[in-house]
């Protein structure tokens, strides 16, 4: 098992991630009658993506000797209603201005192949900007 999520009630959840103790909160976005106090579930689907990039980025990276930190991801998550779903995710990266255009290729590639960008429905669509200008 990989985690477990309670519901507290108030349309909020606690995610525990198990083998860590990791753990965060999600609440119901206020368009969608909640607080809107922390992650919606939908914002954690369209952050795992950006954080996926970056993951997989971060391990070819290190194999390239190319330095990421300090990169970020801007997550922008667009919905629609019956049903209501998540219709387009936007990310835009910023990435070290001196790496070098082979390693870019490469890299871009690899966040653009990563696994949740394949496991997300072909519906949603998915706007990736890549600027390295950081």
């Amino acid at each position: 098992m990989t985690s477990k999520v309670t519901y507290n009630g108030g349309l909020r959840t606690t995610c525990l991630h198990l083998r860590s103790e990791n753990e965060f909160i999600t609440d119901a976005p206020v368009d969608n009658n909640g607080k809107g106090e922390a992650f919606s579930p939908t914002d954690t689907v369209a952050t795992g993506l950006a954080s996926c990039m970056m993951t997989m980025m971060g391990i070819k990276a290190r194999d390239l000797q190319v330095d990421l930190v300090g990169s970020t991801a801007e997550v922008t998550k667009h919905m629609a209603a019956n049903p209501r779903r998540i219709t387009k995710i936007e990310v835009r990266l910023q990435l070290p201005e001196k790496t070098s255009e082979k390693h870019r290729k490469i890299l871009e590639h690899t966040a653009n192949t990563c696994p949740v960008h394949y496991s997300l429905h072909p519906d949603i669509e998915k706007e990736i900007e890549f600027h390295w200008t950081k």
